[in-house]
């Protein structure tokens, strides 16, 4: 349709060029659960922008992913990133929920 804006997603958006952390690009595409849990763990120890702490920030960032991303992920993908959070969790010394 002529004059119609493009759809943009502030899920999107907010992943890319978040407030509080400055992402590694493809953070939430690694195919290891650990690579993402150290990208964001390092990203939140290196952000002075976070409002909590740097546990709760990477937490935070990588829940809302999965949530935002809700039924476009395939299971496997959805495996990878549940099993980053029990990474995160040993990667800040936090004993794991399960």
């Amino acid at each position: 349709m002529p004059g119609k804006a493009p759809v943009q997603k502030w899920s999107k958006d907010v992943t890319e060029h978040s407030n509080a952390l400055d992402l590694e690009p493809g953070v939430f595409s690694h195919e290891r659960p650990k690579e993402i849990a150290a990208s964001l763990k390092h990203s939140a120890e290196a952000s002075g922008r976070r409002h909590g702490t740097p546990f709760k920030s990477a937490m935070s960032m990588l829940t809302f992913y999965i949530n935002r991303a809700g039924r476009n992920l395939s299971q496997r993908r959805l495996k990878v990133l549940e099993a980053a959070k029990d990474e995160l969790r040993a990667a800040f010394g936090k004993r794991s929920k399960r």
